[in-house]
């Protein structure tokens, strides 16, 4: 694609023409002016005493003498001429519809000198505005890789403290600060009428309850005890159960409908990058909806 390609002198004439006639008031097409372009600080040096014809040519020219400041700006001005069509305040002015015509026919000749240009800079935008959006996911990627790292190393840290209640209340800053990374809104802990909350997040509009704990394998009397934590708030609310030793054999029940549950391997999964949070929590939670299977680690989703 040839993106140098040269503005006509005709498209030149015919911008200056449907400049000066699309509006009657010049306060109006200094208004149009100043949303169209970004370096809009121009409009207020140019000497509007004249006719707006004048104003006009004064505006084109200094823009052209600048292409290195305003090569962009004109661009944008020739899109928002040439997609004009919307000629109501002329209305008021012109009793005989000479002037909306007259308007109408300037912007018509301007598309027609421009098709190509206008066409190659509206797609020159596009790849631009894609290649800022590739940038940003790039950028965002790799800071999510790093912060992951971090919280890896925070995690393996973890699991060589002796002090088990330390560890425990760790555990629960080290999983704000993962639901924090992937924007799921969490909340630290908090007592609800003598009930201790290790912390909540909201997923996909559901708001969780969030347990967590390292210390052992978690037996059925612990898993009824969150579900009962869970079942008596509102009744949208879903429980994560954040065990990092799993659960004993015959500590799951058909009877626990209100929670799911991750391990250990889980999180591994995560901080290694294989799978995101996110990505794990909805497959979870699908398992348990289609198959009532409230626990089952990522290798066997």
């Amino acid at each position: 694609m040839n993106t140098e390609k040269k503005i006509s002198p005709q498209a030149i004439i015919a911008l200056k023409e449907a400049l000066a006639v699309i509006y009657w008031k010049k306060e109006d097409l200094q208004d149009f002016i100043k949303i169209a372009i970004v370096n809009n600080s121009i409009v207020g040096t140019l000497n509007w005493s004249g006719t707006k014809r004048e104003s006009v040519r004064e505006l084109i020219d200094r823009m052209l003498g600048r292409p290195d400041f305003y090569k962009e700006d004109l661009m944008y001005l020739f899109i928002a001429v040439t997609d004009f069509d919307d000629f109501s305040k002329m209305k008021f002015w012109d009793e005989d519809g000479s002037k909306t015509k007259k308007a109408k026919e300037a912007v018509n000749r301007l598309r027609t000198h421009t098709k190509g240009y206008i066409q190659l800079s509206k797609e020159q935008e596009e790849a631009k505005i894609r290649r800022i959006d590739a940038e940003k996911k790039s950028i965002k990627s790799i800071s999510l890789s790093e912060d992951l790292d971090n919280l890896k190393i925070r995690f393996n840290q973890l699991a060589t403290c002796k002090d088990l209640q330390k560890r425990g209340f760790e555990l629960e800053k080290f999983l704000y600060d993962l639901f924090l990374l992937y924007e799921l809104e969490p909340k630290g802990s908090f007592k609800n009428y003598g009930e201790q909350i290790d912390g909540a997040f909201t997923f996909q509009g559901t708001d969780f309850l969030l347990e967590a704990k390292w210390k052992r394998q978690v037996d059925r009397s612990e898993l009824a005890s969150f579900c009962y934590k869970v079942e008596t708030k509102f009744k949208t609310a879903v429980g994560l159960l954040v065990t990092i030793d799993g659960v004993t054999s015959e500590a799951v029940s058909p009877d626990f409908k209100s929670i799911i549950i991750m391990d250990g391997l889980d999180l591994t999964t995560i901080l290694d990058g294989r799978v995101t949070l996110t990505d794990l929590l909805f497959r979870k939670r699908r398992k348990a909806i289609e198959t009532g299977r409230i626990y089952v680690n990522y290798d066997q989703l």
